[in-house]
């Protein structure tokens, strides 16, 4: 992060969100994962992947034996709001509208991420859960 200006090297399942008032939660990273390949296909639909039993076999990721190639990306950043990266153990289990009302809840970036994990552990927990938030200069 430079200034306004975010660059994003991502592979893999993990996702990193722009949260604003006015956008609500954007997506900014693309799972590199088979059913969103599928889904960006047009072979499934969205709903489809999110219970698909090949959810979490990924195409491209951290670890893999041949050469790995990130995805990068340079966005501009809003004059507030968050950007919060989160591994698939949050985005999966609790829904946008409740990630958002947590981070609506605030008070501070590290409660928040407190709360998120802990939402995500009421949530079932079956997957390893990480956070990070951070909340954008104005």
């Amino acid at each position: 992060m430079i200034g306004r200006q975010l660059t994003i090297a991502h592979v893999g399942d993990s996702r990193a969100y722009l949260i604003t008032t006015e956008h609500g939660m954007e997506l900014i990273t693309r799972d590199h994962s088979m059913v969103n390949k599928l889904v960006e296909m047009g072979q499934l639909t969205a709903a489809e992947a999110s219970e698909h039993p090949q959810r979490n076999v990924l195409y491209r990721a951290l670890g893999q034996g041949e050469p790995l190639e990130a995805e990068v990306a340079t966005y501009t950043l809003p004059k507030s709001g968050y950007l919060m990266l989160c591994s698939d153990g949050l985005w999966g289990v609790v829904q946008a509208d409740e990630i958002q009302r947590i981070i609506s809840a605030g008070p501070t970036p590290a409660e928040i991420c407190q709360n998120l994990v802990a939402a995500a552990n009421q949530a079932g927990g079956p997957d390893n859960i990480s956070v990070i938030l951070v909340q954008l200069p104005t």
